[in-house]
């Protein structure tokens, strides 16, 4: 399988965006025409591109991609690890926006 050109079936679209991410950065790099996604741990950025814009119809000018490590946290049975999230920043053309409530 040629991962980089990122040729996908309409089923694997869905299985690499896992859905937005609302969070108070997220709200910040809106106002600049970025939109924030979780998506799978072995997605790439040439997958998360094409999955944006065949779900959204727009164009997508970049994506940048992080890692958070899951945080460490005590319970009363012992040591509990937070799951690791994969988060993609996306950028849209001038002009271009998603609106998460009218999508299908």
């Amino acid at each position: 399988e040629n991962r980089g050109d990122a040729g996908m079936n309409q089923e694997s679209i869905y299985k690499v965006l896992l859905g937005p991410h609302v969070s108070e950065k997220a709200s910040l790099v809106a106002e600049s025409g970025q939109v924030v996604f979780r998506v799978a741990p072995d997605a790439t950025k040439p997958e998360i591109k094409k999955a944006v814009e065949q779900l959204f119809n727009v164009t997508v000018e970049g994506v940048q991609v992080l890692n958070r490590k899951g945080k460490l946290k005590r319970t009363v049975r012992g040591f509990g690890k937070r799951a690791d999230i994969r988060k993609a920043y996306v950028k849209l053309a001038d002009g271009q926006d998603i609106d998460f409530l009218d999508v299908e």
